[in-house]
């Protein structure tokens, strides 16, 4: 048995790859790992829960959070704040349990500068018709704003070399078993320099 800490998986990739099914499926298929929850000041969509896909709050109350030094790492998209909430990340991998991330390209790079055994894993779309076609089935994603996401889906792409790993999500399964893979690899790298 190794005596490695848990590790810090970070997912990132456009808006409506699958990012939040992916590591939901993860999780809820593999013991030992858990999902940091971040919080968020932009609106709640129908499908979603308090809790279980961001932790929702006003823009003031978010501001507070950050003045308060509350977050590991935080963004602003589309006039809303995204931020990956400090407390229990650190115990969490401290007590050998894998965490999870969602985030940005640059919410993970500030995290790998802090974090630098971080594992960054990219997902990238099928192909743009897909991603467009994920995003217009979105209740509140108006044409608007799926072409304000189409537009900064091509300059994320350009950033996928700066992660360790780059998975196409084209079907669910198949991608939880290329994140089994880099788990194991990694596994074996930990024990291996242990």
């Amino acid at each position: 048995m190794s005596n490695c800490k848990g590790k810090l998986i970070i997912i990132s990739g456009p808006g409506g790859v699958g990012k939040n099914t992916v590591v939901n499926a993860y999780i809820n298929s593999h013991s030992n790992c858990c999902f940091s929850i971040s919080f968020t000041s932009r609106e709640q969509r129908s499908t979603e829960k308090e809790g279980k896909e961001y932790h929702f709050v006003t823009k003031e109350d978010f501001e507070k959070k950050i003045k308060d030094g509350e977050f590991l790492e935080y963004t602003i998209f589309m006039n809303n704040y995204y931020g990956t909430p400090k407390t229990n990340i650190m115990e969490k991998l401290d007590d050998e349990t894998d965490a999870f991330l969602i985030l940005d390209i640059k919410g993970a790079m500030n995290v790998k500068k802090m974090y630098p055994d971080a594992i960054l894993i990219f997902l990238l779309p099928p192909n743009l018709d897909i991603l467009k076609m994920r995003l217009q089935r979105r209740e509140k994603d108006l044409n608007t704003q799926v072409m304000n996401r189409l537009k900064k889906t091509s300059n994320e792409l350009k950033e996928v070399a700066k992660y360790n790993y780059a998975i196409v999500n084209d079907e669910l399964e198949k991608t939880i078993v290329e994140i089994e893979k880099i788990m194991i690899a990694n596994d074996c790298l930990c024990a291996k320099n242990k």
